[in-house]
């Protein structure tokens, strides 16, 4: 009986840690859990490093000379053109540079002196004629040039040459108004189109001369005309930052 009035007199003593020590268990188990510190480099994120921004590509530019027409420089990619360029290059070269107006003027003056075609007389009324008759002509031969060109994909402007030297870059000119790259710019293909709207545009050309010409045979003249005015065009166009250089103006 002794016993165990101290007994029930001890419980209450003997609970007491139990107590104490549930009560900061709870509380941990409440209150929430602690993040980590955050680490140096989730503080400071790292930036991409700033990229510079592309070159413009040559076909941006289009560059048409007012004398050799258009032209790849020679530290610029070949780069092939889509057809709103071709376009955009089409009216350039046959209607808003001066280059096609020259050597409309140079074949009727030519004309003019050789008074062909007779029917027309030595004066300015013939020398207006010749003037529309060759105007005409040019236009057909680029038209006829820049679509079939554009059907196959061919590059239509002159690259200058990534040589050195007065005989490789000679030779470059020559060679390139024979052949011309394909589409991926790489392969080489011949440069036919030209020929092909020279022999067109002269045939046509004949059917409103007044001396009833053989549109072979003038069709055939064009074709030669075009290959030495063609090499000539493209001498030009490959010396022309030395040809400026000369005069004092720097000129692509």
């Amino acid at each position: 009986m002794h016993l165990a009035t101290r007994a029930r007199f001890l419980v209450p003593f003997l609970a007491l840690p139990l107590v104490s020590g549930a009560a900061p268990a709870r509380a941990q188990q409440s209150s929430p859990p602690t993040q980590p510190p955050p680490t140096e480099t989730q503080s400071v994120p790292v930036q991409p490093a700033p990229t510079e921004p592309a070159p413009p590509a040559i076909n941006t530019q289009l560059p048409v000379n007012w004398l050799y027409g258009a032209y790849i420089p020679k530290d610029a990619p070949l780069v092939a053109l889509n057809a709103p360029e071709r376009f955009k290059l089409y009216i350039r070269q046959t209607y808003t540079t001066p280059g096609i107006y020259i050597k409309t003027g140079f074949f009727a003056l030519h004309d003019q002196v050789r008074d062909t075609p007779p029917d027309w007389g030595d004066g300015f009324p013939g020398f207006t004629k010749r003037i529309g008759s060759n105007q005409a002509t040019n236009i057909i031969q680029n038209s006829f040039t820049s679509l079939g060109q554009g059907i196959v994909g061919w590059e239509p402007r002159y690259d200058r040459c990534r040589c050195t030297g007065t005989g490789p870059r000679l030779r470059h000119a020559f060679i390139r108004n024979f052949i011309t790259y394909a589409h991926s710019e790489q392969s080489i293909r011949p440069n036919i189109m030209p020929f092909a709207a020279a022999f067109g545009a002269g045939a046509i050309g004949a059917t409103w001369n007044p001396n009833k010409v053989d549109i072979t045979v003038k069709g055939y003249q064009s074709v030669i005309t075009q290959a030495w005015v063609g090499v000539v065009i493209n001498t030009i166009g490959e010396f022309a930052p030395e040809i400026m250089k000369k005069f004092g103006r720097h000129k692509d």
